[in-house]
């Protein structure tokens, strides 16, 4: 498990395209029958990716958590966004397919993935924060998050938004995870932009097609940088950045969130005109 320390706006604002990436972008999440774990020192966010492919993946503890299992003191959810899987949580399994979301309490000792089938696999975009209580484990459908369609294409933002953690949704103890699908025709997400200082956030996009990227804007509203990202890749977003993009077609990412609330509403938007 790899660990990333936290930047101030002031080291950030000062880094080259190669300290950028290294620093804020999860260059790769998923290899087949490997798990690929980052661990954030922002809000000690766990963000990383598992390919179950030829067998089963069973989600260990590391050194860094200093428990005596992964979750003994942390919650998790699960996006897959590829092949069909089934995972299991202490005896009980769950199948798990494209877009479907499950959340795994405090506690839980015994996590695996599966691929439904090898040709096909899953791919597990996971998120995991510390939790200081325990909620049960949930399976969340694609059609059961209330999939709600925003923006024009106009504005060139036409999405569907998928809520699956959050106040009203899965119970957790602080995770906030769901994702957005842009139409055809759309590349532009979260604009206009916003922070919120009370807490971190992690994109990861997927389904973005070959030989296209995404423009992913960071940093301060008045110091902006960006990071060309590729399919399943993911972007480290401190509380104090924006975090835009622009993709050079449509695309989804999946937005996951820790911090000192579950307001999804928590934002502090940046109008067009005041970025830089």
């Amino acid at each position: 498990m790899q660990v990333r320390y936290e930047n101030s706006p002031k080291e950030t604002a000062g880094m080259d395209t190669t300290e950028l990436r290294n620093n804020f972008l999860v260059e790769t999440l998923f290899t087949p029958d490997q798990l690929h774990l980052v661990y954030s020192h922002y809000d000690r966010m766990v963000l990383g990716g598992i390919m179950p492919k030829n067998e089963a993946i069973v989600l260990d503890t590391y050194d860094e958590l200093k428990a005596d299992f992964f979750l003994e003191r942390r919650e998790l959810g699960i996006i897959n966004v590829a092949g069909d899987g089934k995972i299991h949580v202490d005896g009980q399994t769950f199948a798990v397919n494209k877009l479907d979301c499950l959340y795994v309490g405090r506690g839980a000792k015994k996590v695996s993935f599966e691929s439904t089938n090898a040709d096909t696999p899953a791919k597990y975009f996971i998120l995991s924060a510390p939790a200081h209580a325990s909620y049960p484990t949930r399976l969340m459908t694609k059609e059961e998050a209330s999939p709600a369609s925003m923006g024009a294409i106009e504005t060139a933002n036409q999405r569907v938004i998928y809520k699956y953690i959050h106040a009203d949704g899965i119970k957790s103890c602080q995770l906030v995870m769901g994702l957005t699908v842009l139409q055809t025709g759309s590349v532009w997400n979260t604009m206009p932009s916003h922070t919120h200082d009370r807490r971190m956030e992690v994109y990861c996009y997927f389904d973005v097609q070959e030989n296209h990227g995404v423009l992913h804007l960071m940093g301060q509203p008045q110091q902006t940088r960006h990071l060309w990202i590729s399919n399943h890749q993911a972007i480290i977003s401190p509380p104090w950045s924006v975090h835009s993009g622009c993709g050079t077609a449509n695309y989804s990412f999946i937005w996951g969130m820790a911090g000192e609330n579950q307001s999804f509403a928590d934002m502090d938007f940046i109008a067009i005109p005041e970025l830089r």
